[in-house]
């Protein structure tokens, strides 16, 4: 098995320096006519445009193969982010139980397609659960917490029949996650002070369950809370809010709070602090609440779309921070109430007017 690492190493090794093979034979023929051929050394201006222009040839070739180089494995490494994110912090399904959903990220680290934030719904046999979460700082050092909560979330929320247990389960893997981390940046073992230490990371993070009747269930950790679109633009309640997971023990007692109702119709928008928080050249955040006016009924891919584009223009597009963003319209169609058939017996007896 090593061996058969080696060989795959050795091949792609092989395979990067190629593009430079033909310049480097050019570089050693070129430096061999110079040393070894008397025409070569003879004085005269004639020579010594032709010596140039050699090698100039040479030095171009090799710059050009090393930019090809670079270039192809450039291309590779952003085929392999772009499939890290797709299995990492996937779309959500468009449909999910009668709801249309829509999700989206911008990252504030140059390149990366992955940051800090991070965002998950499923429909599960007690509604529809949704989790949106901000890793404290941003960029690739936050990944491991990111995969950590998601991984957990994926499982918990098909499993746990209520919404605190799937709570409980994100701060257990969690927590796991960062004892390894708190183990691996040991003095004994890194050698090095870590640039984002595991003792001061935490994750504010915001779970929510839709129910069949619209009802929407809330356990808050330090998390904003959602805006619902309807007639209005309107701050939803959450409730008193968790401390963030990893920072300190959840309470013996977690109780979903009753937030609201999503009628038929209107809209949940979910979203990471990076959004409210996002500044222009002259220091003032971005106004989200006014960004969502008027949107009510819009499709959520073309909302999401719309907010982010009004985010970059705000911004210059120089993020501070990560933003996310998740979507929620309520499309079921609300069944009116159907009179009794003729001839039907009822199966309960009239209440008495006395």
């Amino acid at each position: 098995m090593f061996r058969d690492r080696a060989l795959v190493a050795e091949g792609s090794r092989i395979r990067r320096m190629a593009p430079l093979a033909a310049p480097v034979v050019w570089g050693l023929v070129a430096v061999a006519w110079k040393l070894g051929c008397p025409l070569a050394r003879q004085p005269g201006v004639p020579m010594r445009v032709a010596s140039s222009l050699l090698f100039f040839t040479v030095g171009t070739g090799l710059v050009l193969g090393a930019r090809r180089g670079l270039k192809r494995e450039l291309t590779r490494v952003r085929a392999v982010a772009d499939a890290t994110q797709q299995v990492l912090l996937r779309p959500p399904p468009a449909r999910l139980d009668g709801l249309s959903v829509a999700a989206g990220q911008l990252s504030a680290s140059r390149g990366a397609v992955v940051g800090g934030d991070l965002y998950e719904a499923a429909a599960t046999p007690y509604g529809v659960r949704i989790v949106i979460g901000d890793v404290r700082g941003h960029g690739l050092a936050a990944l491991g917490a990111v995969v950590a909560v998601l991984g957990s979330f994926r499982e918990a929320a098909h499993d746990e029949p209520e919404l605190a247990g799937v709570l409980r389960r994100l701060d257990r893997a969690l927590g796991r996650h960062l004892c390894e981390r708190a183990r691996e940046e040991h003095p004994a073992r890194s050698g090095r002070a870590p640039e984002h230490p595991a003792a001061e990371e935490f994750v504010t993070l915001l779970l929510l369950e839709i129910r069949a009747d619209g009802l929407v269930y809330v356990l808050d950790c330090g998390h904003p809370g959602p805006y619902r679109l309807g007639h209005r633009v309107e701050a939803v309640p959450v409730g008193e809010p968790l401390p963030p997971l990893g920072a300190f023990p959840l309470p013996a007692e977690l109780v979903p709070y009753r937030a609201t109702r999503l009628r038929p119709g209107e809209t949940l928008v979910l979203h990471t602090d990076g959004a409210e928080e996002a500044r222009d050249h002259r220091g003032r955040f971005f106004a989200l609440e006014a960004a969502l006016a008027g949107a009510a009924g819009e499709a959520p891919a073309a909302l999401v779309r719309r907010v982010h584009t009004a985010l970059l223009r705000h911004t210059g597009g120089r993020l501070a921070d990560d933003v996310a963003l998740l979507v929620v319209r309520n499309d079921r169609v609300r069944v009116p109430a159907q009179p009794a058939e003729p001839g039907l017996r009822r199966t309960r007896p009239e209440p008495s007017p006395h």
